[in-house]
C-alpha cells in the first residue's frame, strides 16, 4: 500500500492488489475516505468527505496528475 503523496493532510496511496482494476487512487484523512479514477477524475467511492472535500482532493489530483499517472504504471509496471 505505497503512499505516493501527502497533501493538506490527505494521503493518497494504492493498494498493491488492485492491478487489474483502471488507473486510481484512494484518498484518507481523518473524516474520510475517496477513491478516484485517475483518467475521469470521477469519484467511485466516498465516505465522510463533504462536498468541498471532494472538490479539494480532485483539485489536488488534477495539480498532481502526471506524478500519480506515472507512479500508478510505475508500481503497477504497465
Amino acid at each position: 500500500m505505497p503512499t505516493v503523496l501527502r497533501e493538506k493532510g490527505f494521503r493518497f496511496f494504492f493498494y498493491s492488489n488492485e492491478s487489474r482494476e483502471p488507473p486510481h487512487v484512494h484518498v484518507r484523512r481523518a473524516e474520510g475516505y475517496a477513491k478516484v479514477w485517475l483518467d475521469t477524475l470521477i469519484v467511485a467511492d466516498m465516505n465522510g468527505f463533504s462536498p468541498s472535500r471532494v472538490r479539494e482532493i480532485v483539485w489536488i489530483i488534477r495539480t498532481h496528475h502526471t506524478s500519480l499517472v506515472e507512479a500508478w504504471h510505475e508500481h503497477f509496471r504497465d
